[in-house]
């Protein structure tokens, strides 16, 4: 007998994810499922899926449920697994609070990447704690036909290059995973970002995420950038004990990143819920089938 399963859609500066409450882990979500739920032509459409659950229902993220009660089992739009998604995150703070587990002000939320902390403000605007970057040894280099550029390699509990340019137009279509050496660089893939300056301590980019290809925002990615830009233009708040604030262009808005003497980023900007609904049961099965 077929089953509704319950759903909202959500998007941060226009990085968009199929939301699916399952406090329990009640569902069985396999890589599959999660690409036809995420298919924009045949299925409801998203650059990826955040699964809610309690973690304490996770096996996951059991050993944090002690300081976050909400994990972000987060899947890419192929669905593969990845460590963190900083727009994810805020979408899944604001769907707490829409949802009525939780209000403005302070949370923790558990995810691949470890526990984060969120805050939710009254205009809206949802800051995520993102973590410390760690800064890999080693020359990397991307490239797009016949143009390359060398790279600043940022971890941000997810691996990203960061290449400076002229112009975005000059990172193609974005279709394909841009190309990177040495191949050993990044084993598990690459998230992919091309920045051009805008002014003093703002810059654009365009980004190509591994596993859902070019998409309107990247938090995780943004962070990464303001970092990569703050190390090119000679700043270092661990050594200058001052905060390094960048506005981060991307194309479906504006994200403020905040990287503080004590080596914790964080990163401001909006969330918004724009649908919810129901799927049938069915249908997946019979899309897997």
């Amino acid at each position: 007998m077929s089953t509704r399963i319950a759903f909202l859609k959500g998007h941060g500066t226009e990085n968009d994810f199929v939301i699916v409450p399952d406090p329990e882990n009640a569902l069985d979500l396999p890589p599959a499922a999660v690409a036809a739920l995420c298919d924009r032509r045949a299925g409801l459409g998203g650059d990826g899926l955040l699964h809610v659950v309690r973690s304490a229902a996770h096996p996951e993220a059991r050993g944090m449920a002690a300081e976050a009660e909400w994990f972000m089992d987060y899947r890419n739009g192929d669905g593969s697994v990845a460590e963190m998604c900083g727009n994810g995150v805020r979408v899944f703070a604001r769907y707490l609070q829409h949802a009525g587990h939780v209000t403005e002000g302070d949370l923790a939320v558990a995810t691949r990447g470890g526990v984060k902390t969120v805050h939710i403000a009254k205009n809206g605007d949802v800051t995520v704690g993102m973590g410390r970057a760690l800064l890999p040894a080693g020359d990397v280099e991307v490239s797009v036909g016949e143009r390359e550029w060398p790279a600043r390699n940022v971890n941000m509990g997810n691996p990203h290059a960061v290449a400076f340019v002229a112009d975005l137009d000059h990172a193609g279509d974005l279709y394909a995973p841009p190309s990177h050496a040495p191949a050993g660089a990044y084993p598990g893939g690459v998230n992919v970002e091309f920045v051009v300056d805008r002014g003093p301590r703002h810059v654009a980019m365009r980004v190509h995420e591994r596993g859902s290809g070019e998409t309107r925002s990247c938090g995780t990615g943004a962070c990464a950038v303001a970092v990569a830009t703050a190390r090119r233009d000679g700043l270092d708040p661990a050594a200058t004990g001052t905060p390094a604030t960048y506005t981060v262009d991307v194309p479906g808005g504006t994200l403020v990143i905040t990287e503080r003497p004590d080596g914790e980023i964080e990163m401001t900007g909006p969330a918004v819920i724009v649908a919810e609904g129901e799927f049938d049961s069915a249908w997946l099965e019979g899309v897997l089938a």
